[in-house]
């Protein structure tokens, strides 16, 4: 009986190695094959769909904050439009009963755009409008914000100033503009503007101080025809 135990010993050895010279080679299979087993490819794969979701959620994001910020700016000038710049006035007034600083309105209104368009062509009165635009911006600061307000009105918020140096640049827009000429169809198309300022108070809601800057331009308007008829 002890011959026949020790006459099996090599036969189970040799069953151990044959059993793992075969993992072996299994194991060898799969790594020469490239095959990944198939609880990990799943993580793989998962991992990749996440990421690819994630990618288009933040182009998604991207797109939608784009969109906003275009909702608040005029298509034709690329200035902010009358919402933008309601908004921004808001802000302003804010700041400005926070921290006591100053602040001015102009609100810029120009003179026979409607002759332009009747006789030129809205192409025309929109050439007329984006030279009017490069003309402000020229003629104020990049803390300072210009808005065309909806057809040939314009409003200009500056600040840091008094109210004779809001006086003073609603002279010197003016002059500006009227020295403007803008090409359109070989057709050289000029126009003027009357400029009205007013300074931001504490206590002023937006539609306050853009109803004083209205009023202010209208009575810069009468003057100027006024002057106009007298010469």
């Amino acid at each position: 009986m002890a011959k026949a135990g020790k006459r099996a010993k090599p036969k189970a050895a040799a069953t151990a190695r044959a059993g793992s010279a075969a993992g072996g080679r299994r194991l060898r299979g799969a790594a020469e094959t490239g095959k990944t087993p198939p609880r990990r490819s799943a993580a793989m794969q998962l991992a990749a769909e996440v990421e690819r979701l994630e990618s288009e959620l933040a182009a998604a994001r991207g797109e939608i904050e784009a969109l906003a910020a275009r909702a608040d700016v005029d298509p034709l000038t690329d200035v902010l439009n009358r919402r933008g710049f309601e908004r921004e006035l808001k802000r302003s007034l804010a700041y400005l009963k926070r921290y006591g600083t100053s602040a001015a309105l102009l609100y810029v209104d120009l003179d026979r755009f409607k002759s332009i368009n009747d006789r030129h062509g809205h192409a025309a009165g929109d050439a007329v409008l984006k030279a009017v635009t490069m003309v402000i911006a020229r003629h104020t600061r990049a803390s300072d914000v210009v808005a065309r307000l909806g057809g040939d009105e314009f409003a200009v918020l500056l600040w840091n100033l008094t109210e004779a140096d809001a006086q003073t640049k609603a002279q010197t827009i003016e002059a500006a503009i009227a020295r403007t000429t803008a090409t359109h169809a070989g057709a050289a198309l000029s126009t003027g503007a009357s400029v009205g300022a007013a300074m931001l108070l504490p206590l002023d809601r937006p539609a306050e101080v853009l109803e004083r800057a209205d009023a202010a331009m209208y009575a810069r308007k009468a003057v100027r025809n006024g002057t106009r008829a007298a010469s």
